[in-house]
């Protein structure tokens, strides 16, 4: 089979591998479809692996069943599925009080073979906690790839009940920050603000429906909430970006007993520097977010495949697994909001 392979920082070549085998507790699947994330750009851009190479990343997968372990039951052989990359023990603490993100035991999903290849394993860990969901016959197996993205957005506005009435601040207009401004409207919010520092990613996030747009290049964009929201600041600010200064930033966007989260990933070591008079004398509460609990990754994959998500707004590029250089290309200078890539080119030429 064909993989993408990962040498070393910006070192991605296109290689013929030996095709996995199908393990008796598990699945093989041709991968039909599978979304470009910014944090496989992120590890696929750097020494992520610290020289162990070469490595396979990929983990928004979509995939048909071409093999099933004999010690499975429950699935059959062309069925379609959206495979959530990580694993949950169900029986540790965490896993037990909900927080099945937090899982002790759960096995990263960045150590094992991604999904940057024409087949993919599912392993017996992942059929048990339920990390698998079967397609509807119906259903955009390129926007089933949206799921796992979304799945940490939709928690994060869960656990943060954005709701009626709502002022939001998004800080960054990457995938992340386009779900959250479709997420906060179909949750009720009423006044939907996007910050963005390139005004070729700002303008491409205008096709969903956020009420203000700020290039925080240009203008000043605390004062510009400020005005927007007549000096109070908005009640909850999400900082979906890379960035500690947006962080901070956050902070003076919010209103008093606002909410501020911090839900991109920075680079390791960073520090943000943070007002901590500002925290304490507006009663704001900080939040970080990662990933999402059990239902509410079921909850984001229905959500993905539905009518009122409109996930054809979301994917601006579908390449061959061929080209994921040009993906990646695409996604880092703003013109591609979603990239989904199809290995397996000539078995999936449907969906090219």
């Amino acid at each position: 089979m064909k993989a993408a392979l990962m040498y070393g920082p910006n070192d991605i070549r296109i290689e013929d591998i030996e095709t996995p085998k199908c393990p008796s507790d598990g699945l093989l699947i041709n991968v039909r479809a599978i979304g470009l994330c910014g944090s496989d750009i992120r590890n696929l851009t750097t020494d992520s692996r610290q020289g162990k190479y070469p490595h396979i990343f990929g983990h928004e997968i979509v995939g048909e069943i071409v093999e099933v372990g004999e010690a499975v039951e429950g699935y059959e052989k062309k069925e379609n599925i959206y495979v959530y990359p990580a694993t949950h023990c169900m029986h540790c603490e965490h896993c037990r009080s909900g927080h099945h993100e937090m899982c002790e035991e759960g096995s990263k999903y960045t150590d094992r073979m991604g999904g940057f290849a024409d087949y993919y394993v599912v392993t017996g860990k992942q059929l048990a906690s339920d990390s698998v969901f079967k397609i509807p016959e119906d259903k955009d197996l390129k926007a089933a790839t949206l799921a796992e993205p979304l799945s940490s957005v939709y928690a994060c506005q869960d656990n943060i009940h954005v709701g009626f009435g709502d002022t939001v601040v998004i800080i960054g207009a990457g995938p992340i920050g386009c779900f959250h401004i479709q997420l906060a409207r179909l949750r009720g919010a009423e006044t939907i603000i996007m910050v963005e520092l390139n005004e070729t990613r700002l303008e491409l996030s205008k096709r969903f429906g956020a009420d203000y747009y700020i290039n925080g290049s240009q203008v000043d964009a605390v004062e510009e909430v400020l005005k927007i929201t007549d000096g109070k600041g908005a009640d909850k600010v999400i900082s979906a970006n890379p960035s500690t200064q947006a962080q901070n930033q956050a902070i003076y966007m919010c209103r008093k007993n606002g909410i501020v989260v911090w839900f991109g990933g920075v680079a390791k070591g960073a520090m943000a520097q943070i007002d901590s008079n500002r925290v304490h004398y507006y009663g704001i509460w900080i939040y970080g977010h990662f990933g999402a609990n059990s239902i509410q990754v079921e909850q984001a994959f229905k959500l993905a495949l539905s009518e009122k998500f409109d996930a054809s707004k979301f994917i601006t590029h579908v390449l061959p697994l061929s080209k994921i250089n040009e993906g990646i290309q695409l996604t880092r200078s703003g013109e591609a909001i979603k990239v989904v890539l199809i290995p397996n080119e000539e078995v999936n030429k449907d969906l090219l």
